[in-house]
């Protein structure tokens, strides 16, 4: 159940953090998604790391998704 509902958040994520950083970085409404859908996976593995259970919820899987937009803006510049 924790992987459909981090994934569910993911969708909504990823266009909360693309708002949160704007910028050029093209990709449409999937790259958006796919983006959400990681970055609340990441923000979900950083926090069993730090020892909590359960879906990490919002924060956590936006500060995951601007993670991963950084990351992605990085290796897109060079």
């Amino acid at each position: 159940m924790d992987i459909i509902v981090t994934a569910f958040v993911g969708l909504i994520v990823g266009a909360l953090a693309k708002f949160l950083m704007p910028g050029n970085d093209g990709g449409g409404l999937i790259i958006t998604a796919l983006l959400g859908i990681a970055g609340s996976f990441v923000g979900n593995f950083f926090a069993r790391g730090l020892g909590m259970s359960g879906p990490v919820g919002w924060v956590g899987s936006i500060l995951g998704a601007m993670l991963i937009l950084f990351v992605f803006r990085l290796i897109r510049k060079s």
